[in-house]
């Protein structure tokens, strides 16, 4: 029987077909694998005005481009005896230059522009500040030669500057000084507010309220970051007008009656000797300044038109003599208690140009800055020993701080809305307490940092971070030299200036090896020598002999000779005194 192939019919065909075409599997097709995405980042390095008040600067990167925010220079602490000014350590940016594109300057007061001519002498990099901070910093390059060689930038409120991948907006703020600013700081990784030094003040001086408008229309945007001013971050409440200030000063030159008015304020503080000078023409009186900082301040805000000076109303310091107590007004600067200033060298009577009398009525227009409380109550109590009524601020208003209070501070995290939270500008204590002021804001504690001086710190949209550090410290200016006096002489000057010195000098027979003349024992600084000569013998007699036992002729070993001399004569110093001066001695051969 033969097999037969069945003949299939078209409709039976079609269901096969049909059939076929849906039961084949068929392989999935492999994803096409995408790389990751690489998140924008940027970086900022804190080389000063962290845990300290003062020696502010900020340096901010995006991948090859980078600018600096300020550059100020603190004062020295009773702990730098000889030091005259502290600035930050220049050293990376200085390492990166050609990756700088500029300096943005927030206003002009030391701890931000002080700094700027020593950097500038070591790098070219153009700086931008506004009108006043401009002409302050013009001063500042003239003396130290700089004037023709730096390019300076005038900018203004809502000017937007371009850096790099950077691009800066300034936003007016209210302070002690006029032409102050805060940033915006736009680059693909986000928007960063730096705040600097500010305050809200609803009835300024100068007549423009801080722009809180522009601050909540970023807040709006999407800020990544804020840097706030922290100097003021324990003070509750909102701070006081700079107006209110003017009518205390109004109050109390009426009060002094006949009395010569004495006003030491912060030199900077161009409202402040506005409304003095605006208080004193009312009154009918004459005005003096005294200080090179002040009288700086005064001629350049006169030329920019940021002072109004009624003509004729300032005269010389020299001529005070030629008018009556009742028609003086003396602006001076001192007002932090000062070794050197001329308030102080007044209330000790060792200023040439103006003598203390109880016919005086000093107004000290200012609050001492932390560490400076000591310096300020001795002038006060020196003062009041003259005979002079004291007037400070813990008795009037006669001062407004420039610095935002904690109900101020929490307004602006409220308007800006940051993802991260950044406190600047103050000592740890400051920091921490407007740390806690942005997490009763509701800022993650995550998402708050609290950076130290020399770290560099990474954020973008999903973190913040420390990711290095770079170098960063103290470089002490004493007289010209910059950088050279470190921990070694600062430890000799405070050694010295505890113990005291003693020199050993001796002359010796470069043959015979004995001692042709002395030693002789000077003493400074460490004991009286005629009331010790006992000492002074016991120490002229050890050295002598230490010398006979150690000196070889032979080899002319002097170092191993001072050495040996020196550790006898401190032994024998502090056997006697329990004191250790320092021992320096000083042969001479022949």
């Amino acid at each position: 029987m033969t097999n037969q192939k069945k003949v299939l019919t078209g409709d039976e065909r079609k269901r096969n077909s049909k059939r076929r075409y849906y039961t084949k599997k068929r392989a999935p097709k492999k994803a096409a694998s995408l790389p990751p995405v690489e998140q924008e980042k940027v970086r900022i390095s804190f080389l000063g005005g962290m845990n300290e008040i003062g020696k502010n600067m900020t340096l901010y990167e995006y991948k090859s481009d980078m600018f600096i925010v300020d550059c100020g220079l603190a004062f020295p602490t009773a702990e730098l005896p000889g030091v005259d000014l502290v600035i930050p350590d220049f050293t990376h940016v200085i390492n990166n230059q050609e990756r700088i594109r500029g300096i943005i300057v927030t206003h002009g007061h030391e701890d931000h522009i002080g700094g700027l001519a020593y950097l500038l002498k070591q790098v070219n990099i153009p700086v931008y500040a506004t009108k006043l901070t401009i002409g302050l910093i013009k001063g500042k390059l003239e003396e130290h030669g700089l004037l023709n060689k730096v390019k300076l930038v005038e900018i203004k409120p809502r000017d937007n500057i371009t850096l790099g991948s950077f691009n800066i907006e300034l936003i007016h703020v209210n302070h002690s000084i006029p032409d102050a600013v805060g940033l915006a700081i736009r680059c693909p990784a986000g928007i960063i507010i730096q705040t600097g030094d500010f305050k809200i003040d609803t009835t300024p001086v100068d007549g423009d309220m801080i722009d809180l408008p522009r601050f909540a229309e970023y807040g709006k945007k999407g800020v990544l970051a804020l840097l706030s001013d922290s100097t003021n971050a324990e003070r509750p409440g909102c701070t006081m007008s700079e107006k209110n200030v003017g009518e205390s000063f109004e109050l109390l030159f009426r009060k002094a009656k006949n009395k010569r008015i004495i006003v030491a304020t912060f030199a900077s503080n161009i409202h402040r000797v506005q409304q003095i000078i605006d208080v004193a023409n009312a009154r009918g009186r004459k005005v003096a300044v005294i200080g090179r900082s002040l009288e700086n301040l005064v001629k350049v805000g006169e030329e920019l038109g940021y002072l109004n000076v009624p003509k004729n109303i300032l005269i010389p310091i020299d001529t005070i003599k030629n008018y009556p107590d009742d028609k003086l007004v003396i602006i001076t600067t001192g007002s932090q208690g000062e070794p050197m200033s001329a308030l102080t060298k007044m209330a000790f009577g060792e200023h040439r140009k103006v003598t203390i009398t109880p016919n005086d009525y000093v107004i000290i227009s200012a609050t001492p800055i932390p560490g400076n409380e000591k310096m300020v109550g001795g002038v006060v109590n020196a003062l009041m020993k003259r005979g002079v009524e004291v007037i400070y601020e813990k008795m009037y208003e006669v001062h407004a701080s420039g610095h935002a209070c904690q109900e101020d501070l929490k307004l602006m995290i409220g308007l800006v809305k940051p993802k991260y939270f950044i406190p600047v500008h103050g000592e740890q204590k400051h920091l921490m307490k407007h740390a806690q002021l942005a997490g009763a804001m509701g800022i993650d504690e995550k998402n708050i940092y609290i950076a130290e001086i020399g770290e560099t710190i990474e954020l973008t949209d999903s973190y913040i971070k420390k990711v290095g550090t770079v170098p960063s410290g103290d470089v002490y200016v004493d007289g010209l030299g910059v950088g050279d006096v470190g921990n070694v002489v600062l430890n000799d000057r405070k050694r010295l200036s505890q113990d005291g010195l003693i020199i050993v000098v001796a002359t010796i027979d470069a043959h015979g090896g004995y001692v042709v003349s002395g030693p002789d024992i000077v003493s400074r600084g460490f004991v009286y020598v005629k009331d010790n000569e006992e000492l002074m013998n016991a120490a002229r007699d050890l050295a002598c002999r230490v010398i006979d036992e150690q000196y070889d002729s032979k080899y002319h070993d002097w170092n191993s000779v001072k050495t040996k001399v020196r550790d006898e004569i401190s032994r024998l110093m502090y056997e006697k005194t329990k004191r250790s001066p320092m021992i320096l001695p000083i042969f001479m051969e022949i």
